[in-house]
């Protein structure tokens, strides 16, 4: 996966400023010439959230200077959250940074999801394929659709992608959803971008977070009203 090669709109830079929050909640520090943006991973306790991450800080090592910070929380194998600022090139002479976090997916932890989602600019929701998981993929989905209105930002105008994930487990025997129903069940409305993935081999992982990065940036883009 090329984290320094995304393929998107090259905004002209217009405005004048030291800092301007723009957009949903995107950053843009003129003097540095840096966009800021925050992409969260949300789903089901044990969907593949935090395996996306760690598999995309292993694989864009060499494009971050910082610390995958974690903190734990018992009984989910999600991490609390995660700090990730990618360097992804320029645009038109502006570095753009991306924080990616996740977050735990059991209904106990709902304030820290909130919390989390606070001031995001794109989302990737990773739903778990396993059939014991489909009414899980639903609640939270429904869960995110819910906590986003509480900050006024509406579910189908958000940068949102879904990922189908560990669709590797079909191989191993185990019962995994067809796609056609996954998509019936989370994508029928929302016509968001969707990739099959196993998170733990890299398949879909670095696909799902092209598109958001394409979406999101796209979405400011259209919200400062800046020309190609």
């Amino acid at each position: 996966m090329n984290l320094n090669t995304i393929e998107m709109c090259e905004p002209q830079l217009e405005r004048k400023g030291s800092r301007n929050i723009v957009g949903c909640m995107a950053l843009f520090n003129v003097k540095d010439r840096v966009i800021e943006c925050k992409l969260v991973y949300y789903g089901p306790g044990r969907s593949g959230k935090t395996t996306n991450l760690e598999f995309i800080f292993k694989a864009g090592k060499k494009y971050t200077k910082s610390d995958m910070v974690s903190i734990n929380t018992k009984g989910d194998r999600t991490l609390f959250f995660d700090f990730l600022p990618l360097g992804l090139g320029k645009i038109r002479g502006c570095d753009v940074k991306v924080q990616l976090y996740t977050m735990p997916g059991q209904a106990k932890y709902s304030s820290t999801r909130k919390l989390v989602l606070k001031n995001v600019d794109g989302v990737v929701f990773v739903a778990d394929s396993l059939e014991i998981q489909r009414k899980e993929n639903i609640v939270s989905l429904k869960d995110l659709e819910q906590n986003l209105a509480a900050q006024n930002i509406d579910i189908f105008k958000i940068p949102l992608v879904i990922q189908y994930n560990k669709r590797d487990l079909g191989d191993q025997g185990l019962p995994i959803m067809p796609i056609e129903l996954m998509e019936q069940d989370l994508n029928s409305k929302l016509k968001a971008p969707s990739f099959e993935a196993s998170a733990v081999k890299g398949k879909g992982v670095g696909d799902s977070l092209k598109k958001c990065l394409v979406l999101t940036l796209r979405h400011l883009q259209k919200e400062l009203k800046w020309t190609q």
